[in-house]
């Protein structure tokens, strides 16, 4: 139990560190993000294949390749709003993909709704809704691609359920991270943008942190019930206001850190229901 929260907790860190470099590089342009946020982790996760001779192909292809194709839709979203909102805001909005993914999953995958878990998520929205409206750093265009990239981020969810147990993690991973790099790569021909030494630095990590963060999230998945760890994951909403505030002088007026307390405190009651059943 003890190393199951450890790792998510290095999980969480690896990707409040890739969340605030993103937002650090506000010269650099999304599509080239995509690239090198993919470029790191798909020579990593290709390397792991290849030590443990799992095939790179996979066996459900179709559904890895939706997958990886709504993935590298909700991440390109995610990192545009990046640029619009403070890191910590969008983190939060996007975490409201579950509740996306548990009203798909009604029709795509027959599961059923508790009528607590649905007002729940009028909670969450309700803290959207309390952002949207005190917090005067946020503007529309930002709110409109966060919740965007968790609609598309709630599709994941629903691939990777239909996925199951059928590919190993890392084939799914592979398989996102080479969509993306391919996607990411082609589209920032036209805008890319010579990188200082300190952003290459920060550029060439990226994919760095997003593995370690992918694997070691994936780990404490195996070594401790789902309803012990999955909350954990929501601390990466408050590293990444913590280092924010403290390292990129971010400003958070006190109704939008209700508005987020609402959000993570709904969704974490969620997923215990969920656990729960």
């Amino acid at each position: 139990m003890k190393k199951a929260v450890l790792f998510m907790l290095i999980s969480t860190l690896s990707f409040t560190g890739m969340n605030l470099m993103i937002k650090e590089l506000e010269t650099i342009p999304a599509f080239q993000i995509v690239f090198f946020r993919a470029i790191g982790t798909f020579i990593l996760a290709s390397l792991f294949i290849a030590s443990k001779g799992i095939g790179f192909l996979g066996n459900n292809r179709k559904l890895l390749i939706l997958r990886a194709l709504v993935g590298v839709t909700s991440m390109t979203l995610f990192f545009m709003s990046l640029k619009e909102l403070e890191a910590g805001t969008a983190v939060s909005i996007r975490y409201i993909a579950p509740v996306f993914a548990s009203i798909m999953a009604v029709y795509f995958l027959k599961e059923k709704l508790r009528p607590l878990q649905l007002v729940l998520f009028g909670l969450a929205f309700t803290g959207v809704m309390i952002i949207k409206g005190f917090d005067p750093n946020i503007n529309l265009k930002g709110l409109i691609l966060a919740l965007t990239a968790a609609f598309f981020t709630g599709f994941v969810y629903i691939f990777i359920r239909k996925i199951g147990k059928g590919d190993h993690y890392m084939v799914i991973v592979n398989y996102f991270m080479f969509f993306s790099l391919i996607t990411g790569g082609l589209l920032s021909i036209s805008v890319w943008v010579n990188p200082t030494p300190t952003q290459w630095i920060m550029l060439l990590s990226l994919g760095v942190f997003g593995y370690f963060g992918q694997v070691y999230m994936t780990q404490a998945f195996q070594l401790a019930k789902t309803n012990v760890v999955a909350p954990l994951k929501y601390m990466e909403v408050v590293f990444t206001i913590l280092i924010s505030v403290t390292w990129l002088g971010a400003k958070y007026t006190l109704l939008s850190l209700v508005g987020v307390s609402l959000i993570i405190g709904a969704l974490i009651l969620n997923t215990v229901i969920k656990k729960a059943e």
